[in-house]
């Protein structure tokens, strides 16, 4: 049966296989043109637009009106809008990793409807990963209100809050983590480096190897990787001894600095030569002497810190291997384990 002449009606409901929505706001908009009735749910949104003389065929068994020639089913009427894809995030939010090639504005046109989806769903902050091939995609996120987060070698990660709530999502990765490498042998001879590149360049200063700590590197072992690398000496990882924290050391982020002991197991020295100048065995005294070091605080504090364990009355921070409630992966406790083995004992 059909519904025939009728001005210009906008219904929204959800889903086009239940014909009570249909149906009842059919009848609903007969006994009162005066209002039009909406029906939505929070998980999808299906809208129909009819507009003057096209009827609707309804999805109810029983009659409504007289069928004319000029019927149409109420699934033609029908367009679904897309969502984006997305998994929950731990705290409310979020995260959508973006792969298929679209123009932004079918793009703009999904990405708002998601939003109102998200909304609905009480969803906070939206993570946006947008991958290098779907950078063009970036300009037009940020007219819609996202910001950039941070950028990796292949992904561009955008974010957006959602309530009008004050803003909760965590700011980008705020230090960066290196390592300085205390080498010292029987003769009490310490390993040090001069640097062809950086702030050392052309100084003529003598300093323990150091470098930065690799994404997903243990501290101890980027200190080995370290030596090796700069020196060709293999060295096997004692203590951190102490650690150090810096600020706009590195564009604008801050900087944790460790101090590692390490026992050679090696001797002979092959210079990396594309970052280092020279490197040799030291007599440590002589290192210590440097006008350089002498002038320098934390260096010199670090320089007493070296003696002290050298001489037996100072312990460091070895790694012991621990496991988490949240995850299968391995940690590593840094511990002043002499001092803490005998308080057990």
């Amino acid at each position: 049966m059909i519904l025939k002449s009728l001005p210009k009606l906008s219904l929204v409901f959800s889903s086009i296989n239940n014909s009570r929505y249909l149906a009842n706001a059919t009848q609903r908009f007969i006994s009162s043109r005066r209002t039009t009735t909406i029906i939505t749910t929070p998980t999808s949104r299906v809208k129909i637009r009819v507009k003057t003389p096209v009827p609707i065929r309804s999805m109810s068994t029983s009659p409504i009106l007289p069928q004319t020639a000029s019927e149409i089913t109420a699934e033609d009427q029908v367009q679904q809008v897309k969502l984006l894809t997305s998994t929950d995030d731990h705290y409310g939010g979020v995260i959508v990793e973006l792969d298929q090639p679209m123009d932004s504005t079918t793009f703009v046109s999904i990405l708002r409807a998601s939003i109102i989806h998200w909304k609905q769903l009480g969803k906070k902050g939206v993570w946006i990963k947008l991958p290098i091939h779907l950078v063009s995609l970036a300009e037009a996120l940020v007219k819609e209100g996202f910001w950039y987060h941070h950028a990796e070698p292949k992904y561009l990660m955008l974010v957006y809050w959602i309530p009008e709530s004050p803003n909760t999502i965590p700011p980008n990765a705020t230090h960066r983590v290196g390592i300085g490498s205390f080498v010292m042998n029987e003769k009490h001879e310490v390993l040090v480096v001069r640097e062809n590149s950086g702030l050392f360049q052309g100084t003529g200063v003598w300093k323990f190897p150091t470098g930065v700590v690799d994404q997903g590197e243990d501290i101890y072992v980027a200190a080995v990787r370290e030596v090796k690398e700069e020196t060709g000496v293999d060295s096997e990882f004692l203590e951190v001894l102490a650690f150090r924290q810096s600020h706009n050391s590195f564009f604008e982020k801050s900087d944790l600095f460790f101090l590692c002991m390490l026992r050679p197991l090696s001797s002979d020295i092959q210079m990396q030569n594309s970052e280092i100048e020279d490197a040799q065995w030291m007599p440590f005294v002589e290192y210590a002497a440097q006008p350089f070091i002498q002038k320098s605080d934390i260096l010199k504090y670090m320089n007493d810190i070296c003696l002290a364990k050298i001489d037996g009355r100072y312990s460091g921070y070895a790694p012991i291997s621990t496991s988490s409630n949240f995850s299968e992966q391995q940690y590593y406790l840094y511990v002043n384990a002499g001092d803490l083995k005998r308080s057990n004992s």
